[in-house]
């Protein structure tokens, strides 16, 4: 059996040495000069509102804002900005001496008019900012808002908001290559597993010194583990705890870790039958032994999650709000409560209805099925029946916007958008988002957010926060299950590699290749 597994897996970073074109003397003469990278994200396209993130992290694409290690904003290619005193109109200095990698210059209109599209893109962030206007004056560009709007520049560093060169787009706006200004350009692209990059010599920064690199989609954590540990991948992202447990043991790579502001929680229905009392969902939140799951398949006995903002995402962690607890006694009485009763196979029953429902998850992350299978187990002892559905993580927004997602078990990142509000805003509107709440609206939920979203006075948006948080942890349209340490394995071979706490970049610029 277990002879068996080895020479599929063997075969399987086999094959994927060879899609990256990396096998036999080839990759010996070019050992020193190409970086590859190993991570589970499939490529989806070249439209930024989808794909963009892949683009960013490997530094082909740039945004006009950056993020410190703290979320705080930095110049990119908006070298500085100004915002009028009623804070509706925000003036962005473009910087001089950019060029695309088409050669091309960057200019105030072509930011503006990437601006206007990314705005135009009902999936991208920018659409829920409140914005009445987008043009260029001269050097600047103008951005003229419906209200003030304080995270405009949190928003304006998201991936979905990456500037592109006019090239780049067809008459219509949709995207047809990515032109961009990072250290490196697009080399080869063949969707949805690899790409390649080069070093562009021409970027306006600091000059990376790797000249080339190569990104490969292995889905499956045990292969990714594999290439690290054979030397067929330099960085390689996302290990599952066992392996990384065991790749710290081996000495052959060294492993990085880093907290970051994303969290593993379950995605609840509000409006399926079962989910629509408060009680319910308290009743499930109270089945799951969160320390359990975090020691056992994390490996990180802190990291189960009594809220849902880890502590590293300080100005949205709660230390005042009543912690999530595992209490079967407790979760048993709500579901009694609620009007559950056991049926002649143990599983609750109400009207008739047994308490029967689908739990979707992915693999990308390799610790979310193991996770699923846990749950299972622990609402199975409270009465709850669950079929997992492990599948694409595409099925999550998908059965959301069909209304057929019943749970969904997803890790999601608070800070994608810098500040986390970008993403409560989508992922908690009034609608429900694709990764936050289905079928759940609070109306001071959706006050204190908007209030949020418009102030700028530090107290003020402290208190906010927190009565925000406090609804999140009483209403729970989404359960949160354990917090998140992103970890990567990296080649003895490989100085300067980082793990950046927003997902934001590979660090290419960073890195060096010794022989």
């Amino acid at each position: 059996m277990f002879g068996k597994a080895a020479t599929t897996l063997s075969a399987s970073v086999g094959a994927l040495i060879i899609a990256l074109g990396m096998s036999g003397p080839a990759r010996a003469a070019s050992e020193a000069e190409v970086f590859r990278v190993v991570a589970p994200f499939e490529i989806k396209g070249i439209e930024p509102s989808t794909a963009g993130d892949l683009f960013l992290r490997m530094g082909v694409a740039e945004t006009l804002v950056e993020a410190d290690e703290n979320g705080n904003p930095l110049p990119a290619l908006a070298e500085r900005w100004e915002v009028s005193d009623d804070g509706k109109v925000w003036r962005l200095f473009v910087r001089p001496g950019v060029v695309f990698h088409d050669g091309s210059k960057l200019t105030a209109d072509s930011v503006a008019h990437a601006l206007n599209v990314a705005r135009g893109r009902s999936g991208g962030l920018l659409a829920k900012a409140p914005v009445a206007d987008i043009a260029a004056q001269g050097d600047v560009v103008v951005v003229t808002l419906k209200q003030p709007f304080a995270p405009l520049l949190a928003f304006l560093a998201h991936n979905t908001v990456q500037i592109l060169a006019p090239a780049s787009y067809a008459a219509d706006d949709t995207v047809t290559s990515v032109i961009g200004t990072g250290p490196f350009r697009l080399g080869a692209l063949e969707p949805p597993l690899k790409f390649s990059v080069t070093r562009f010599d021409g970027y306006w920064g600091d000059k990376p010194a790797i000249a080339q690199a190569h990104y490969l989609a292995a889905g499956r954590g045990e292969t990714r583990a594999l290439m690290a540990e054979s030397g067929d991948a330099d960085y390689v992202l996302n290990l599952d705890p066992a392996s990384r447990v065991r790749l710290e043991k081996g000495g052959k790579v060294d492993v990085l870790s880093v907290a970051i502001p994303r969290t593993v929680l379950l995605k609840v229905n509000a409006g399926h039958a079962a989910f629509k009392d408060i009680a319910t969902r308290q009743a499930l939140s109270a089945a799951i032994d969160r320390e359990g799951i975090a020691s056992a398949i994390l490996r990180l006995p802190d990291a189960g999650a009594t809220q849902l903002f880890p502590p590293s995402v300080g100005t949205w962690h709660n230390k005042d709000v009543a912690p999530l607890t595992y209490d079967v006694g407790r979760a048993k009485a709500l579901l009694a409560e609620a009007g559950w009763t056991p049926g002649s196979d143990g599983v609750l029953e109400r009207g008739g209805t047994r308490f029967a429902v689908t739990l979707t998850t992915y693999p990308d992350r390799p610790e979310l099925p193991l996770i699923a299978a846990v749950l299972q187990e622990q609402l199975r002892e409270v009465g709850i029946a669950v079929t997992i559905n492990s599948t694409n993580s595409s099925e999550i927004p998908a059965k959301h916007q069909d209304g057929t997602l019943e749970l969904g078990l997803v890790a999601r990142n608070f800070a994608l958008v810098p500040d986390p509000i970008g993403t409560i805003l989508q992922d908690y509107p009034p609608e429900g988002g694709d990764w936050g709440s289905l079928n759940w609206s609070n109306a001071e939920f959706n006050a204190a957010i908007e209030a949020l979203a418009r102030t700028a006075d530090v107290a003020e948006g402290q208190a906010l926060r927190q009565k925000a948080v406090g609804i999140l942890q009483a209403e729970l349209p989404v359960i949160p299950v354990a917090w998140y340490q992103q970890t990567a394995a990296v080649s003895k071979k490989v100085e300067g590699a980082r793990l950046d706490p927003f997902e934001r970049s590979f660090g290419l610029t960073k890195v060096r290749k010794t022989p």
